[in-house]
């Protein structure tokens, strides 16, 4: 019997401001670009680049070595409160219309 994986909750979500919190780039602030949800990764707006040797082609007639995002492993980013710029974590709240919206813990306030 095969068991089954379940994916935790993603509290990341694309244009977040993130922070860094543990590796090689710890300490740094970017913009979530792209969040891959089945393998917890996310990728951050110059954060971790890395070096990509690329081949001639259409796009890049000479080819050479391109600077490039990698991903980085959702734990080891925090998301940025809008209110104070610290790190916080992320709880979720009904506002007034009824609707389910993500809040940060530190401050309270709706992260949009």
């Amino acid at each position: 019997m095969k068991k089954e994986v379940t994916q935790a909750k993603v509290k990341i979500r694309k244009g977040d401001l993130v922070k860094v919190i543990a590796g090689d780039s710890k300490g740094q602030q970017g913009k979530v670009q792209e969040v891959l949800v089945a393998k917890s990764r996310v990728i951050v707006e110059g954060i971790n680049l890395v070096s990509k040797h690329t081949k001639p082609n259409a796009a890049t007639p000479n080819g050479g070595i391109i600077k490039k995002e990698a991903a980085l492993h959702i734990s080891n980013v925090q998301l940025v409160d809008p209110k104070s710029g610290k790190t916080t974590r992320v709880g979720r709240k009904l506002n007034a219309d009824g609707k389910l919206v993500r809040v940060a813990k530190i401050s309270g306030e709706e992260i949009k």
